[in-house]
Formats: C-alpha cells, sequence, structure tokens
C-alpha cells in the first residue's frame, strides 16, 4: 500500500482498554494556567513505569472555561479505573492546587464519577467549604495564595491506549521532521493526546526482554544500528525510526488522529510507515491502516 508515494505497511496498530478522564485547570492569567498544566502531565508519558499517562489537550479561552479565566485542558489515562483516582489525587494535589492562582474543574460528562475534590478537600484541615451549583458540588480549599477551588467529582470513561505509527525515515532529521507534522495534524483532533516528550517516543518498546527482571525492552526489529545483527523490519535505506503513541477518549478519536498522523508525515525522505503490535497479543483494540486510511490510498 501506499500513500502519495510513502510505503504504508499493510499491518495494524494493538491498543488496549484505558481508563480516561479530562481536567480543566484556570488560572488568573494564560501564563499560569499553562505552568500548571505542563506540572501535571510531567513525567506521564508510559504506563509501563508513569503509573499514568496524560498529556495537554488544548488550551482553552475564558469563554470556554466555567470560571471565565483562560484554562488548559488535560487528558488523563491508567490501565485501571481505581488506579486514576489514586493518580489524580496526586497529581492535581500537588502540581495543580501547588500552582499560583489555579482551580480545577471536570471537563468530562459521563454517568461514572470519581470524587477527586472530594478527597483533596480534607487538605483545607477542617476549614474546606462545600458549594452547590448547577447540580454540581465544587470544594473551597484555603490555601496561602488565597482559595483552591476544585470540582468535587470528575467523569470517567473507558479510552484507548497505545494507538500508534511509526515513521521509517532515510536519517533522524526526516524522520523528526515527518513526527512532528504528523503531531500538529493529531493535536487538532479532540479527544486525544500524545503523551511522550513533544508527543514523539524516539525509545520505543517491546513487550518482552532478555533480562527477567524487565517487562519491557528496546524494539530491536526498528532499532537502525542493529539491523546487521539480529532480526530486523527496516530497509537498508531506512536511518532513523521514531513513534507517536496516541491515547483516545475513543476509538473514534484515535483512528482519526492516527489518520492524519499518517497523512501528514508522509513527506520526502520516509521510507515506510507502519504501526506496532505483537500478533495481537497485548491489546483487544486493533487499529487496521489500510482501513483507517481507507479511499487515500494510492493502491
Amino acid at each position: 500500500m501506499h500513500y502519495q508515494g510513502i510505503e504504508i505497511e499493510d499491518t495494524f496498530a494493538e491498543a488496549f482498554t484505558m481508563y480516561g478522564t479530562r481536567v480543566i485547570v484556570t488560572a488568573a492569567t494564560e501564563k499560569w494556567a499553562e505552568i500548571a498544566a505542563r506540572e501535571a502531565v510531567g513525567f506521564a508519558t508510559s504506563i509501563i513505569e508513569c503509573g499514568i499517562e496524560a498529556g495537554i489537550e488544548k488550551k482553552l479561552s475564558s469563554d470556554q472555561t466555567l470560571d471565565g479565566r483562560p484554562g488548559v485542558s488535560l487528558l488523563f489515562f491508567t490501565m485501571k479505573e481505581k488506579s486514576l483516582l489514586k493518580e489524580m489525587r496526586k497529581r492535581i494535589g500537588q502540581t495543580i492546587m501547588t500552582a499560583a492562582t489555579t482551580a480545577c474543574f471536570n471537563g468530562l460528562d459521563s454517568d461514572k464519577k470519581i470524587k477527586v475534590g472530594g478527597n483533596i478537600r480534607y487538605f483545607g484541615d477542617g476549614f474546606q467549604i462545600s458549594k452547590l451549583y448547577d447540580d454540581r458540588r465544587f470544594w473551597r480549599i484555603p490555601i496561602m495564595g488565597g482559595e483552591f477551588l476544585i470540582e468535587e467529582s470528575f467523569g470517567i470513561q473507558k479510552g484507548i491506549g497505545g494507538g500508534n505509527i511509526i515513521i521509517a525515515g532515510s536519517n533522524s532529521e526526516t524522520a523528526l521532521n515527518a513526527a512532528e507534522k504528523a503531531v500538529a495534524a493529531m493535536r487538532k483532533i479532540e479527544g486525544v493526546v500524545m503523551p511522550f516528550p513533544g508527543g514523539i517516543v524516539s525509545s520505543g518498546s517491546k513487550v518482552t526482554s532478555k533480562y527477567s527482571f524487565l517487562n519491557a525492552a528496546t524494539n530491536t526489529k526498528y532499532c537502525p544500528t542493529i539491523k546487521a545483527q539480529t532480526e530486523t523490519n527496516l530497509a537498508e535505506e531506512v536511518g532513523s525510526v521514531l513513534e507517536i503513541v496516541i491515547d483516545g477518549l475513543s476509538v473514534e478519536a484515535t483512528a482519526e488522529a492516527m489518520k492524519v498522523g499518517i497523512k501528514a508525515a508522509a513527506v520526502d525522505g520516509v521510507i515506510k510507515i507502519t504501526a506496532g503490535n505483537y500478533g495481537g497479543d497485548l491489546g483487544s483494540e486493533n487499529f487496521y491502516l489500510k482501513e483507517i486510511l481507507r479511499g487515500d490510498l494510492d493502491d
């Protein structure tokens, strides 16, 4: 298969079910909303070691937020539903509540909810105050900077983790250019985040290792420097490979992000675009590139 002359491997991205939520953080200024957002999603790239995967979904203007202030929308994902409350409590309590002038609101309309603010409220040491507004409960927590306002409950739903595309380029400059273009296109899709640094994974992994104490290791079949030493999926002319991992609130959003990402990454110097899978053993959600690009392929 080809798209604009670039080979698209006839394969699938193997994804899995995660539990996701949307957090809206606001502040007195755009600067402080962004500072809090960046801190909240720091070190949240991979569930392998981070406990949570998270990213910035988009910036919000003052007319798009509950309190009429500049804001940022964040998406958080964990493998287990009960883990989401634990991880959100830590990140909101340690990185959003501690940032100057912030407030924190639920951004996901869902029947299933977890009491994040209902847990963080105890930081108020008994001086916290509950307020009910339009059937939504909020907590006003006294802090040294004034007051931290947080919604009691946040909606959660099943989402998708591990959607991905892999870009094989002739050299590192080409691969990075293609990946940056793909991420820029993907960030326009609502309901997805790319949790790795800059949205790009330089050290993609497989779910096995020769060492018994590791459950993941470098994806040797896609490492250009050891093509002559081990089984490889790379052509001789490939000099650099980058992966983009997508977490989404829905199958549809994840597939759309993959689609626009692949199309944006099809630039000169890209040898092949493919996706990572383990034969279906890792996850139950398989995104076939042929189906995602239906109607757009050259052949």
